[in-house]
């Protein structure tokens, strides 16, 4: 796992946006489009609005790209604000000038879930499999909606989520009762199958499971700690969120002293 320090949220959402549009021209190359992981939280949103900059100074063409969310709620409206349908297209696929016919999202409001949950899986196989997987990590660990003792060999299904992502969420919402109580999301299997893993944190409150994803054990209590497992994982954090490491002076250390020929 790569562990980069950057000073503030802005050079987070800078570095990222730089990691991912690198993707996006390396699959252009090769003459296809890149195929994309996308996260909503609050921790993406300045990774997104770094890449439409990106974009724009580049004149970097991403409306071929495919995109595929990690989440979205049970039983909640495609159309009310916060489905992660309405937040992806509303932070990812406009920003960004993706085709909406190339994005895809869970279908929290499918007669049969599992059934839904296996499509699901099937068309990211159908693309190709994911480039690069963007997440974010909540304060109990989690990525997607995978809650702590998520199976880490799991796939795409249904989940019901934690008291504590619910509290989280509800500044979302005019109230916590407002919140679902259950999802859909991609499992962890499913994320250690993308290409490329970039999680992105920022500030304090992510400190204590940001050091538990990177240097406490592989476990299933904090499921972002799969990505220990990961050929090529990226993490890319501020100073606060790299506040409990342990090991924080060794990672700035090999960011100046990169292998050559290093990623």
């Amino acid at each position: 796992m790569r562990v980069i320090i950057v000073e503030n949220a802005a050079q987070v959402a800078n570095a990222a946006a730089e990691h991912i549009a690198q993707v996006v021209r390396s699959c252009a190359a090769a003459d296809r489009a890149a195929v994309l992981g996308v996260a909503t939280g609050s921790s993406p949103i300045g990774t997104y609005n770094a890449l439409a900059e990106i974009a724009r100074a580049e004149q970097l063409d991403l409306s071929e790209v495919r995109a595929f969310a990690l989440d979205e709620y049970v039983g909640l409206d495609r159309e009310h604000p916060e489905s992660y349908h309405a937040v992806i297209h509303r932070t990812v696929t406009e920003p960004l000038g993706l085709n909406p016919a190339h994005v895809h999202v869970p279908d929290g409001l499918a007669a049969d879930l599992y059934e839904a949950c296996q499509s699901y899986e099937t068309a990211i196989t159908n693309a190709g499999g994911v480039d690069l997987q963007l997440l974010g990590i909540g304060a109990n660990g989690h990525i997607g909606f995978n809650e702590p003792t998520s199976s880490l060999a799991s796939r795409t299904r249904p989940k019901t989520l934690a008291p504590q992502t619910r509290v989280d969420n509800a500044r979302f919402f005019d109230s916590l009762d407002q919140v679902p109580v259950h999802c859909v999301t991609q499992g962890i299997g499913t994320i250690l199958d993308a290409r490329k893993a970039l999680l992105v944190a920022q500030g304090e409150s992510k400190a204590e499971a940001v050091a538990a994803m990177i240097e406490g054990p592989l476990s299933s209590m904090c499921p972002a700690s799969a990505l220990q497992l990961h050929p090529d994982a990226t993490v890319i954090i501020d100073r606060e969120a790299a506040a409990m490491l342990t090991l924080r002076d060794y990672y700035e250390h090999i960011e100046l002293h990169q292998p050559h020929g290093s990623k």
